[in-house]
């Protein structure tokens, strides 16, 4: 990657991850509400998965910021927004569902790119070494 490419990556996952850390703030001021929400769709053990979702967004989102393990918690942010999108946003007569679904879908694009190509050389992942490029121009002169 060049050095502009990997500015770039620096600040899409932190554009990316913001988005799930002021989510998980907002969990943690709003334990009753939230819970409720997920009852309300039905789903089981609402204050389980208050806590599981919570834990999900502020650790996904800073170690995502960070560059931490960035393929894998890339991927299961990704997995963690399509569960929402399909739990919480399917009711598509409603317009502000819609929106919410199609949001949902742009970010889960931009977690698979995160997943596709990695961190970054401003990284923690490149810091250990962890950093792959998994383009397809690296692996053919890694090969």
């Amino acid at each position: 990657m060049t050095k502009q490419t990997d500015t770039f990556a620096l600040v899409g996952r932190i554009l990316i991850g913001v988005l799930f850390l002021m989510a998980g703030i907002s969990k943690l001021g709003s334990p009753a509400a939230t819970q409720g929400y997920i009852a309300a769709v039905g789903l089981p053990a609402p204050v389980a998965a208050y806590f599981c979702a919570t834990g999900v967004e502020l650790i996904g989102s800073v170690l995502l910021i960070a560059g931490y393990q960035v393929r894998v918690v890339a991927a299961g942010l990704a997995v963690f927004t399509l569960l929402t999108a399909v739990f919480f946003h399917n009711n598509f007569a409603d317009q502000n569902q819609m929106i919410h679904f199609m949001k949902n879908v742009a970010i889960l694009g931009g977690l698979l790119q995160v997943v596709a190509f990695g961190a970054g050389r401003y990284s923690l992942d490149h810091r250990f070494g962890r950093s792959a490029d998994l383009s397809p121009h690296a692996l053919t002169a890694a090969e």
